[in-house]
């Protein structure tokens, strides 16, 4: 047998396919008879080389196949032979064959894949150096952070149930019963002792392959809840809760990423822990780490206080952060005026102006969102409208029933108050009484006055900085990336299954977020990624279609003479064009070609024939 080239030419453009020939004896001599046509192959292909199961690691390293036979790094891709074997055939039942094991192959090749690319695995083979155990712990932390980058809410339900339906036992080299939650726990507690040589190294790999600069850092503050009391957790308490979790125990988690929300470093608090008090405690943490570079700290308004900005100005850290709503009463004025406005962006105008008790040297910038004031004003009047409307009933229940029970009426109001707590600056409300001192109605009236310094403010917002920037649309676009440290909390909640926590004790909660913030650094580096290949930003989408990319194990029928048996190959199978497309452009190969499995198939014999 032998491979032949056809090439074809449409429309201006040559096509070569390939097409597998033998030659046979026939009556009028020997004859060349096309026995498959291969469509059409790459040179690796066409030349022999691997390239398949055989060169998985260099395939999740992005290298290109080795012409020399190589053992893989992982056990489970290793093979005792260094050379690839000849062909050999049989003759098959192809009525016989059948399909079994269909596991998940592309979501959990994907996150090995930039496990791979920022060569964290090179690392933790250094952190974490081959013992007496018989699985090595930095492949056991690939498979929970990678566990985690797939959305697995616990190790329990890991090595219970998810890991079996993977293909993770191929590309890891982890036997499916070696897999279990003490290894996974014991593995955590590896991991965790290593936390700053992780960020360190996650710095490192961001400037190598993205040219990511760290002048500014994005710092905000989020919270995750626990199931369960938590009693050996002393930062496990009840606090303002982001999940609306109040009646559970919660720890507090501080996050600093670049503005591209690229992850470098987080901090556990306590949960009952104010955001305010959380920043000089960040701010000497990434110093202590990272040395007393120039870098601009980029906070919400729920950071500042000015004992924080002291302590940034006394240590020379330069700053952009949002202010209090309440700041807002001082450049009223300046939010009517029509000049001296500059267009950040379309709808967005900003302005510097002076501030009354400004330190000397701070800058302030006043920004205005039409599209936003919109926003705010409807927010407003519908709260209005639903606090008209409550206190209305209780006038009419109040004209059925007069009250002498002054607190049963104050009780009713309250909770109206509270349950529209934007509009009882504007709408108010007083008790009407008789001479016996029975509640008859109420007196519903609108601050003027009130609305209209709500309708001014709406949509606005007020920034300050000791930086030495000179535009305050330069300076609004820093303050705006807020946002992307915003998007990073999403992705680890929504995504990477960072809520609820099921820990207990204080180290293993504090590696479980460790393996949350690697997850999250797999998954903002694949943004980047997909930007730079111009796929866009949406990864939760490209996450989706290679998912469906699944290993499925053949079954093939082998008749030899009166003996038939069964030969097993283990396939990747082949994804639909749009997601082979993707893959293509990130540069991503999947094995090509089945894997026999050799121990459940018996040596195979060449047939002639």
């Amino acid at each position: 047998m032998f491979l032949r080239r056809k090439n074809k030419k449409a429309r201006g453009i040559g096509y070569s396919y390939w097409h597998l020939c033998e030659t046979v004896r026939t009556a009028r001599g020997p004859r060349q008879r096309v026995v498959a046509s291969l469509g059409k192959l790459d040179d690796a292909e066409v030349a022999g080389l691997r390239g398949g199961w055989d060169d998985l690691t260099a395939l999740l390293r992005g290298e290109a196949p080795a012409r020399v036979p190589q053992t893989p790094e992982f056990p489970g891709l290793a093979s005792a032979k260094t050379t690839t074997p000849a062909a050999q055939w049989e003759r098959a039942d192809v009525g016989g064959l059948r399909v079994e094991r269909t596991r998940d192959f592309g979501e959990s090749y994907l996150g090995l894949a930039l496990w791979h690319r920022l060569k964290l695995d090179e690392l933790l083979a250094t952190l974490l150096p081959a013992g007496r155990e018989s699985v090595a712990w930095s492949h056991v932390a690939a498979l929970v952070t990678v566990a985690r980058f797939c959305a697995q809410p616990s190790e329990l339900g890991v090595a219970e149930h998810w890991y079996d339906t993977t293909a993770l036992d191929d590309l890891l080299g982890i036997d499916t019963a070696a897999v279990n939650d003490a290894r996974l726990y014991r593995a955590l507690d590896q991991l965790g002792a290593h936390k700053d040589a992780l960020c360190a190294h996650l710095m490192t790999r961001y400037r190598e392959w993205f040219g990511v600069r760290f002048e500014f850092l994005l710092y905000d503050v989020t919270s995750t809840y626990f199931e369960g009391e938590a009693e050996g957790n002393p930062q496990a308490q009840r606090g303002y809760s982001r999940d609306q979790r109040s009646g559970n125990k919660q720890v507090c988690i501080g996050l600093v990423c670049t503005p591209e929300g690229l992850p470098l470093s987080f901090e556990t608090f306590a949960g009952n822990r104010a955001d305010v008090t959380t920043v000089e405690e960040i701010v000497a943490a990434m110093e202590t780490k990272y040395g007393l570079a120039q870098r601009i700290w980029v906070m919400d308004r729920g950071m500042v206080s000015e004992a924080n900005i002291a302590f940034l100005r006394a240590r020379k850290v330069r700053y952009l952060v949002g202010t209090p709503k309440s700041w807002l009463r001082h450049h009223e004025a300046a939010l009517v005026e029509k000049s001296d406005w500059q267009e950040a962006q379309a709808g967005l105008e900003v302005r510097f102006v002076a501030h009354p008790d400004g330190p000397p040297g701070e800058k302030y910038v006043l920004c205005r969102s039409g599209a936003r004031a919109e926003k705010e004003r409807a927010m407003l009047q519908r709260q209005s409208a639903g606090l008209t409307a409550a206190l209305i009933r209780i006038d009419a229940w109040l004209g059925r029933t007069p009250q002498t029970d002054q607190e049963a009426v104050g009780r009713r109001i309250g909770r109206a108050l509270g349950k529209f707590p934007a509009a009882a600056a504007i709408v108010h409300a007083c008790v009407q009484r008789d001479g016996a001192g029975r509640a008859l109605g109420l007196e519903i009236a609108s601050g003027v006055d009130a609305g209209q310094k709500a309708h001014r403010q709406k949509g606005a917002y007020l920034l300050r900085t000791n930086c030495e920037e000179t535009d305050p649309a330069q300076l609004w676009r820093w303050y705006i990336q807020l946002t992307q440290a915003e998007a990073a909390f999403r992705t680890a909640k929504s995504d990477l299954g960072l809520r609820p926590v099921f820990h207990h004790k204080e180290d293993r909660v504090q590696a479980h977020l460790l393996v949350c913030f690697l997850a999250l650094a797999l998954w903002r580096t694949l943004e980047q990624w997909m930007r730079a290949k111009g796929l866009g930003t949406c990864a939760r989408q490209l996450v989706r279609q290679i998912a469906g990319i699944k290993s499925v194990d053949v079954l093939l029928p082998v008749i030899r003479g009166a003996v038939r048996t069964e030969l097993r190959l283990r396939v990747v199978a082949t994804p639909e064009p749009p997601t082979a497309q993707l893959l293509a452009h990130l540069g991503l190969r999947l094995p090509k070609g089945p894997r026999i499995i050799a121990n459940v198939v018996p040596k195979i014999t060449q047939i002639s024939a």
